[in-house]
């Protein structure tokens, strides 16, 4: 069962890659098509701005929420590294039950934001602004996931995020 799940689990995180590379390269498209019609054209085009800082904030965001591994995340490794192990646990514990109870805490303000800006569309899409800013919604679930998980494991006595980069395996 254990195998199953991490299989899963694997395959789930290819396809949230794969999510980021099909934003990337609409992304990159759609910059060559501006580069295009601005200076060989000399047509400038209005909506290719609202694609790509749209594709980027998802970029970002769902990559935030999907692909990075805890090995990426950003410490203090100067202190932490220097700690023993049960301590790093205890930074691990503490510091998600903050962040779960920050992201908890602001999700219903947040979804509320987003939901009341379904009256409001892009300049040049017309694109929904609730459709656009949704992401921060999945984003901050899918971190509330996260962290819980590995408070979880912590909690557990589960090892902790390696910080020295000479030992990190992908």
């Amino acid at each position: 069962m254990k195998q199953m799940l991490f299989g899963a689990a694997q395959w789930l995180q290819r396809r949230a890659e794969n999510v980021a590379v099909a934003l990337l390269s609409v992304m990159f498209a759609t910059f060559i098509i501006q580069i295009f019609a601005r200076y060989v054209l000399n047509k400038p085009i209005g909506w290719s701005e609202e694609v790509i800082i749209t594709t980027w904030l998802w970029t970002v965001l769902w990559g935030a929420a999907f692909i990075l591994r805890e090995s990426d995340e950003i410490r203090f490794d100067i202190v932490y590294s220097q700690v023993s192990e049960r301590t790093r646990r205890i930074f691990t514990v503490l510091s998600g039950v903050a962040l779960v109870a920050l992201y908890s805490v602001s999700l219903p303000a947040a979804y509320s934001y987003v939901s009341f800006m379904k009256v409001e569309h892009s300049a040049y899409l017309r694109v929904p602004i609730n459709w656009l800013y949704c992401v921060f919604i999945i984003f901050s679930v899918a971190c509330i996931c996260r962290y819980c998980w590995l408070v979880y494991r912590a909690a557990l006595g589960g090892k902790s995020p390696e910080t020295d980069p000479a030992n990190l395996v992908d």
